[in-house]
C-alpha cells in the first residue's frame, strides 16, 4: 500500500505584542461602547446616549474704541511687532465667599511665567492693570442691548460690572471685566425653538502667540475689545441643531451691521454632556462647520469614560485607599532602547519616572475618541499642568510608537506588578516630576467618577485635547473700580424701534421667493440679505437671479480673485443700477464682476470697454441664428442631443450677454428648425 503523505508541520503562532493587545482593546471597547461614525449617526444612537448640548457664541463689537479704555478697536500688529515685553507670574485669589476657584488652582500649579507683547497704538496702562478702568463704551453698551431686543431677552434693569477670574494669562489683570444685559429669551430654528439664558457684554482676552514650557506669550492689541457673549440652554439634542443654533446667533449678529467680521472676530464655546455625564466645554471652536464632529466625538468619549468607570468599579473594590506606586529609572536602565524619546531624557539628563498602575489593564488602550484612547488623557494633563512637552509619556498599552515590548518587562518587574495592573513611563525635569505624578494619579482617581469637568481644546479633525478644569462659579465677584449703570427705558424703546428683520422672517422669505438653499449660508454670512431686498424691490430684479448671483457669483468671484480692501458689497447694487439705466440685461455682471473685485476705482463704463463689450440689438442678435445653424449642419461630425443648441449658444453668449436675455436666446438656439 502506498505510504500516506507526511502532515506538514504547524507553525507556533508568535504570542501577540503589546501593541497588537493594546489595539485588540481599542477595537473591542468602540465596539462595546456602540461608537458609529457621526456621517452614520441616527437621532436613536444620540437618543441612547442623551445627548444634550449648549452653545457660548461669542462675537466682538463694531466699536471706535475698547470697552474700559479708549484704545483703538480693531487695529492688530504682527507677533514680532511690538514697544515692550511685561512679565507676570499669576496668583488665585478667593471669591466673596473665600473659596478658591479650582481653574485658578490648576493654573498656579502649572508655574508658568506669562509674557505680554505690548504695542504702544494698540494699548495702555489700563491693559496691563496699572490704571482703573474707563467708564464702559456707550456705543458697545447700545449694540449689546439692540442684539439682546433681537434675541427676544429682558434687558436688565442695572448692569453691574462683575469680574471673572482667568489664571491661563489671556488677561494680565487676571480677571475679565463683564456684564449680563439682558437674560431668559429664545431664538428660531428651522423646526424648533431654543431657550437663550442671557448676553453678556465684557472685554476680549489676548491673542496667544506660544505656549512651550513653562513660558506662555500673548499680544496685547486684541484685548479690551468689546465682546458679546450669547448663552443657551443645553436644549440642542444633535449635532445638527448645535451647529445650526450657532449659525442663527452668529447671523442674527451680523444682521445689525455692528459686528465684526473675519478671523477672530466670531468665536463659539460648545457644552456637551451625555447621560450620566457632565457638561464638558470645547473651547473656542474656530469654524460652525466643526461643531458637528466635535459634539458627536465628546459626547461618545463621555460614554466611554462612564464604561472605563464600570469597569474600574468592577475590578478596584476600594477605590479610596488606591495608590499607585512609581519609581525613578536609573540611566544605565535606558541603555540598548531604541526609541528616541527616551535616548534624549537620557542625554537631556531628565528625570524618567515608572509608575505602576492597580487594576488599570485594559484601561489605558480603552477607546475614547477616534485615534485615541485614555493614555491620551493622561499625555493631555502633562503637557497642560506639569509642562512636560510631547512626546511626554509612553505606556505598557501605547496604540502607537514606544518602547519594546523587553523594556516594559523589565519596568514590571522594578514596580513588582500583578496580572491586572498598567505601567507608564513619564521623563522630564526634575522640577516637574512631583507634579507630573500628582496628575497622573488625579486623573487615574478622576476615573472611578467617570467624566471630570473640564475645559477642552479643538481640532480640525473633531477630536479635542485637555485645556483645563471647568470654572465654576467661585471666580466672580464685583468689580469695585464700577459704579451700577441704569439702562433709560425710553433708551432701550429707541434702540428697539429699528430693529432688523428676525432671521427666520429672512430664511421664510428667501424660499417663499424660490431661491436656491445653497446661497443661504453665504447671503445670511455676508449680511446680503438687506442688499437682496433692495435690489428687488428698488430695481425690480427677478429674486431667484439675484439671490443666485449673490450666493452663487459672488461667492465664486471672492474665492477666486480675492476682493480689493477698498471694495464693498454696496458696487453690486451701484452695477444693478447702472445697468437698468442703460438698458442692458443684469447678466452682464456676470462678466463684471471678476474685473470690479480687482480694481474697484474703474468706473463701469471702463470696465466695459476692458470687456470689449458691444451693444447689439437683439434683432441683430437673433438673426445670426439661422446661418449659425447652416453652418453648424455643415462643420458638425456630432449630431447629438442638444448638441446643434450648445454650439449657437457658445458662438453668440458673449455678443449677447448684456443684449439680451440669456434664456430668451437659448430658447431660440435650441428651437428645432
Amino acid at each position: 500500500m502506498p505510504s500516506k503523505p507526511a502532515k506538514a508541520k504547524k507553525e507556533p503562532e508568535q504570542p501577540a505584542t503589546r501593541r497588537q493587545q493594546a489595539q485588540a482593546v481599542y477595537e473591542a471597547t468602540r465596539e462595546v461602547i456602540g461608537y458609529v461614525p457621526r456621517k452614520q449617526a441616527s437621532q436613536d444612537d444620540y437618543d441612547r446616549i442623551g445627548f444634550m448640548s449648549g452653545l457660548e457664541v461669542h462675537q466682538q463689537l463694531k466699536t471706535r474704541t475698547k470697552l474700559f479704555c479708549r484704545c483703538p478697536a480693531g487695529r492688530y500688529n504682527k507677533s514680532d511687532d511690538f514697544d515692550a515685553e511685561v512679565i507676570r507670574h499669576m496668583r488665585p485669589t478667593l471669591s466673596e465667599l473665600g473659596e478658591y476657584d479650582g481653574t485658578a488652582l490648576m493654573e498656579f500649579k502649572t508655574r508658568k511665567e506669562i509674557v505680554y507683547r505690548i504695542k504702544h497704538g494698540t494699548a495702555c496702562t489700563y491693559e496691563v492693570d496699572d490704571t482703573p478702568p474707563f467708564p464702559v463704551d456707550r456705543e458697545a453698551l447700545d449694540i449689546s442691548i439692540l442684539i439682546s431686543l433681537l434675541c427676544k431677552l429682558n434687558i436688565v434693569g442695572e448692569v453691574h460690572i462683575t469680574r471673572k477670574q482667568y489664571l491661563d494669562g489671556s488677561i494680565p489683570t487676571g480677571f475679565q471685566r463683564t456684564a449680563i444685559i439682558g437674560v431668559e429669551g429664545e431664538i428660531a430654528l428651522k423646526n424648533k425653538k431654543i431657550r437663550l439664558i442671557q448676553l453678556s457684554l465684557e472685554e476680549d482676552s489676548c491673542r496667544e502667540i506660544s505656549d512651550i514650557g513653562h513660558v506662555r506669550v500673548y499680544k496685547t492689541d486684541r484685548l479690551g475689545m468689546p465682546l458679546i457673549e450669547t448663552v443657551t440652554y443645553p436644549d440642542m439634542v444633535n449635532p445638527g441643531e448645535v451647529k445650526e443654533a450657532c449659525d442663527v446667533i452668529r447671523f442674527l449678529n451680523r444682521s445689525t451691521g455692528l459686528v465684526r467680521t473675519g478671523i477672530g472676530a466670531g468665536r463659539q464655546d460648545v457644552n456637551v454632556s451625555c447621560k450620566g455625564g457632565t457638561r464638558v466645554e470645547i473651547k473656542g471652536v474656530a469654524h460652525t462647520r466643526w461643531i458637528p464632529e466635535l459634539t458627536h466625538n465628546e459626547s461618545f468619549r463621555q460614554w466611554a469614560l462612564l464604561n472605563i468607570r464600570r469597569k474600574l468599579l468592577d475590578t478596584i473594590s476600594d477605590t479610596p485607599a488606591w495608590r499607585p506606586g512609581h519609581e525613578f529609572l536609573p540611566y544605565h536602565f535606558l541603555n540598548g532602547t531604541s526609541f528616541e524619546p527616551l535616548k534624549n531624557a537620557k542625554k537631556n539628563k531628565w528625570k524618567v519616572m515608572a509608575i505602576n498602575l492597580p487594576g488599570f489593564a485594559g484601561v489605558l488602550s480603552h477607546f475614547t475618541q477616534p485615534g485615541k484612547s485614555f493614555a491620551d488623557e493622561l499625555r493631555d494633563r502633562l503637557k497642560v499642568i506639569a509642562c512636560l512637552e510631547r512626546p511626554n509619556m509612553i505606556c505598557s498599552e501605547d496604540l502607537g510608537e514606544s518602547a519594546e515590548d523587553g523594556f516594559f518587562d523589565k519596568v514590571s518587574e522594578l514596580l513588582c506588578t500583578q496580572a491586572g495592573d498598567a505601567q507608564v513611563v513619564l521623563w522630564g525635569p526634575e522640577d516637574d516630576m512631583a507634579t507630573a505624578l500628582e496628575t497622573v494619579e488625579e486623573r487615574c482617581r478622576m476615573a472611578f467618577e467617570g467624566v471630570p469637568n473640564e475645559t477642552r481644546k479643538s481640532f480640525a479633525d473633531g477630536t479635542t485635547i485637555f485645556e483645563r478644569v471647568l470654572p465654576g462659579a467661585d471666580r466672580m465677584y464685583p468689580d469695585t473700580d464700577s459704579p451700577p449703570i441704569p439702562l433709560e427705558d425710553e433708551r432701550i424703546r429707541q434702540l428697539g424701534s429699528n430693529l432688523p428683520t428676525a432671521f427666520i422672517s429672512r430664511y421664510q422669505q428667501l424660499k417663499a421667493w424660490g431661491i436656491p438653499e445653497d446661497t443661504f449660508t453665504f447671503l445670511f454670512k455676508r449680511n446680503l440679505y438687506p442688499l437682496l431686498v433692495r435690489c428687488i424691490e428698488e430695481l425690480d430684479m427677478d429674486p431667484v437671479f439675484t439671490g443666485t448671483f449673490f450666493g452663487h457669483r459672488v461667492k465664486w468671484a471672492e474665492g477666486r480673485r480675492k476682493p480689493s480692501p477698498e471694495i464693498s458689497y454696496e458696487v453690486i447694487f451701484a452695477l444693478f443700477r447702472y445697468l437698468k439705466k442703460e438698458g442692458l440685461q443684469p447678466e452682464l455682471a456676470y462678466r463684471m464682476l471678476p474685473l470690479i473685485f480687482e480694481h474697484p476705482k474703474m468706473d463701469f463704463e471702463s470696465v466695459l470697454n476692458v470687456l470689449k463689450f458691444k451693444r447689439i440689438s437683439k434683432e441683430d442678435l437673433i438673426s445670426n441664428i439661422p446661418f449659425l445653424r447652416e453652418k453648424f449642419r455643415k462643420i458638425s461630425i456630432s449630431q447629438g442631443e442638444g448638441a446643434e443648441g450648445r454650439w449657437i449658444m457658445g458662438q453668440l453668449w458673449k455678443m449677447a450677454c448684456g443684449n439680451m436675455p440669456l434664456s430668451e436666446l437659448s430658447a431660440l438656439a435650441y428651437e428645432r428648425a
